[in-house]
């Protein structure tokens, strides 16, 4: 049993079940969560029979590495994980730096400010994707199985336990790695509240992001639980049959469910829905674009994040370049919808929006 796979109630349950105090589960937890140690070995306040318990009962090894690339600039690192049943899953650490470091910093100030010193972690919650994106790598692979909670996890505390060596932290978590968070909702939602726990690694909801194609069911639900966790929609057309041709999850929920869902959830929460855009040359980036999803998303909480398309193997589409990018914003934001475009990140490693694919190279 991978011990990230245990919530505190059942690890006290696991401990009560060994003859073992109950407080000595507090002790682990915050081992695990606080301290991040990663072996038996290095809870030194728990009695070596619990030590050698703790070895021989749990697994403390999701996945083994099997490789990672650094990107040329040297702030993007993914990591090639395999599973123990042979699948891999792929997990991007990105650092944002001062903007005087970082010439491709987003340009408005806002961003600046922000991203200063930041640690981001794009999370992976299955191994493949049932959504099949057309311009997603993860999507033209297929579908494998559902990560457990403890193995999306385990991803944020192999880098925790990476950026503690140099005195750095992660400061935001998003859920935009390999598959559909909401096709995996209990998994993913379970992760994030032992990730958020008070007395484990007490990370902050509001700094976890989830990304979702828009399964309008699950968003609804997301609302109802009154979560402080961010949602993004990957949204990418303005119209259901532009849609359909690159997503075909639009063949069960159109846009018109998809945007009542975040509108519902809006209400629920008061809390903006970002709707993230892929830029295809030609394809999603013209002005005429640009309104009608103006018209979609009037009078809604929100904010469109648009980057120009990541390539992969599998699409031939091909990205905006940044005048056309730059056009769509400013029709966007003419319309009253704020629009910001973002940066590119690791694509030399194939480790930016969309790429992940599991593979032994980028």
């Amino acid at each position: 049993m991978l011990i990230y796979d245990l919530d505190l109630p059942s690890l006290e349950t696991l401990l009560k079940n060994w003859n073992e105090p109950t407080y000595r589960a507090k002790q682990i937890w915050q081992g695990l969560y606080q301290h991040l140690y990663s072996t038996p070995d290095q809870f030194t306040n728990l009695p070596t029979s619990l030590r050698s318990k703790l070895a021989e009962e749990l697994s403390f090894n999701a996945f083994r590495v099997k490789t990672y690339l650094d990107s040329s600039d040297g702030f993007t690192r993914k990591t090639l994980f395999e599973l123990p049943d042979g699948n891999l899953i792929e997990a991007v650490l990105m650092r944002y730096g001062d903007p005087a470091d970082d010439p491709q910093m987003a340009t408005s100030a806002t961003n600046r400010r922000g991203a200063k010193n930041r640690r981001t972690l794009c999370i992976s919650t299955q191994a493949g994707c049932a959504m099949g994106c057309v311009f997603c790598a993860t999507g033209q692979m297929g579908y494998k199985r559902h990560l457990t909670s403890g193995e999306i996890v385990a991803q944020v505390m192999y880098y925790a336990q990476m950026l503690k060596e140099s005195d750095e932290a992660v400061s935001n978590i998003v859920f935009m790695g390999m598959g559909e968070p909401f096709h995996n909702y209990d998994n993913t939602l379970a992760a994030i509240d032992r990730l958020n726990d008070s007395d484990g690694y007490h990370f902050g909801a509001r700094r976890f992001t989830i990304s979702t194609v828009g399964l309008a069911p699950q968003i609804r639900r997301f609302a109802d639980e009154g979560r402080q966790v961010n949602l993004a929609i990957s949204l990418h057309a303005a119209d259901d049959d532009e849609r359909l041709a690159i997503m075909p999850v639009n063949k069960r929920y159109k846009i018109a469910e998809v945007i009542d869902a975040c509108r519902y959830y809006i209400e629920k929460t008061h809390r903006r829905v970002t709707f993230e855009w892929a830029l295809i040359s030609g394809v999603n980036d013209t002005p005429e674009v640009a309104r009608k999803l103006a018209a979609r998303l009037k009078g809604l909480l929100c904010h469109v994040n648009a980057i120009p398309l990541n390539p992969t193997k599998g699409f031939s589409g091909e990205a905006t370049d940044r005048q056309r990018a730059t056009l769509f914003q400013q029709t966007l934001e003419q319309a009253g919808i704020p629009c910001t475009i973002r940066m590119r990140r690791g694509i030399d490693i194939a480790a930016g929006c969309g790429q992940l694919a599991g593979a032994e190279s980028g």
